[in-house]
């Protein structure tokens, strides 16, 4: 796969259509966390060192295809404008003119593109529309590269168009995570349930040398091989399904690691009495809300294996102690052996953003993406409409 990156085009006088992630969380009219909008900035200021005019096309919440004032992408323009330390020039309804008359080096935001149902349509007049506003496209949204729209798939086949900093540097991760990795590879699988993630399990069994499975997805594993899980989250009616992708795993030659020892509690709550046992040894009353020192020795030994992990989802509840123990630990061996150089870590998703930053070492991997349905349908080995669009064959 190739696409072009911001270094491939003349921008020099030319008026650069931007698709960006800015949909930010905002406490009392303000922006709370300004993460998504300090990643874009990298490619705002190429943009106007290059010489472009970059305008900024965004989504703000799900207004439904029309206008919600409460949803207006105003609200961003305080965080925005601190982030690149310059005036930004907020438009309502762009018009090409308009844009023109504006000074060579100015900013623009344009205001939520899903205010008109035309966008999450795809509509191909809006896309024509928007594509007469720039001369070029750039898209650095990769967490809404998975939607069909028009600001992120209609425009892009209508316009040069290339990837941004934030869209190269997601892309080009993923792409040496599962792409044409450096193996052996392992890959860990956490979360809740396992009927979220089945394309995913499917597709990593083809992929990856080790599937690391955890949280309760690991207890419909467990239960599907005849392992008592007692009162644990479990979804029973997919012990089949468990079976198949386990059997599945064989014929590929990849090894499933699936706990050999858990935390076990009878309540799910911070610091409830708990004990540390064997996976035969789970009593009907008992709630399995951790792995164990025994498979947090056996998933570090596996990292320290690899080269290249992918992670998606933790091991445990790791968002009450001590049931986070697992998913610190393990996070931890990642991070270490990612910054002696020994493994090439890939991380994404809302719940390991989370469980990554909880045990201090979101920093420390190699690259961690917060496109959450993205990122998951990228491992899922599906085309991404916005990602195809900006691929090329020069």
């Amino acid at each position: 796969m190739r696409w072009k990156t911001l270094d491939d085009m003349e921008m020099g006088g030319k008026t650069v259509l931007v698709r960006v992630d800015i949909n930010v969380p905002v406490q009392d009219g303000r922006v709370s966390d300004d993460t998504r909008i300090q990643r874009i900035v990298p490619t705002i200021r190429d943009i106007l060192a290059k010489g472009g005019k970059p305008v900024l096309l965004a989504h703000f919440g799900r207004p439904k295809g029309k206008p919600v004032p409460e949803m207006s992408l105003r609200v961003t323009l305080p965080a925005l404008e601190a982030a690149l330390g310059r005036p930004v020039t907020f438009v309502e309804t762009p018009s090409r003119a308009g844009l023109d008359a504006l000074p060579a080096n100015a900013v623009v935001l344009v205001e939520n593109t899903r205010f008109t149902p035309m966008e999450e349509a795809n509509d191909p007049q809006m896309a024509q529309f928007l594509a007469g506003l720039g001369d070029i496209y750039c898209n650095d949204a990769f967490s809404a590269a998975h939607r069909a729209h028009a600001s992120t798939e209609g425009v892009a086949r209508l316009l040069p168009s290339c990837a941004g900093r934030l869209m190269a540097a997601e892309l080009a991760a993923l792409e040496a995570a599962l792409g044409r990795p450096t193996r052996p590879v392992v890959a860990v699988v956490g979360g809740a349930k396992i009927s979220t993630k089945l394309d995913l399990l499917a597709n990593l069994t083809r992929k990856v040398d080790q599937l690391i499975i955890g949280g309760g997805m690991a207890n419909t594993f467990l239960a599907a091989q005849g392992h008592g899980v007692g009162t644990s989250l479990c979804e029973h009616d997919l012990a089949e399904t468990a079976r198949t992708i386990m059997a599945g795993a064989a014929a590929a030659g990849c090894e499933i690691i699936l706990p050999s020892d858990v935390v076990v509690a009878e309540a799910f709550a911070a610091h409830a009495p708990h004990q540390v046992m064997a996976i035969d040894a789970v009593p009907a009353a008992g709630m399995i809300l951790d792995a164990g020192p025994e498979t947090v020795a056996r998933i570090s030994a596996a990292f320290a294996q690899a080269k290249t992990l992918i992670w998606n989802g933790p091991l445990g509840a790791f968002e009450i102690a001590p049931f986070d123990a697992a998913t610190v630990a393990t996070a931890r061996a990642a991070a270490k052996l990612t910054q002696s150089g020994d493994l090439i870590s890939v991380a994404g998703g809302g719940d390991t953003v989370a469980a990554l930053n909880h045990a201090g070492v979101a920093d420390d991997f190699s690259y961690v993406s917060t496109a959450g349905g993205a990122f998951l349908e990228w491992m899922e080995g599906k085309t991404l409409p916005g990602v195809a669009a900006l691929e090329t064959t020069d």
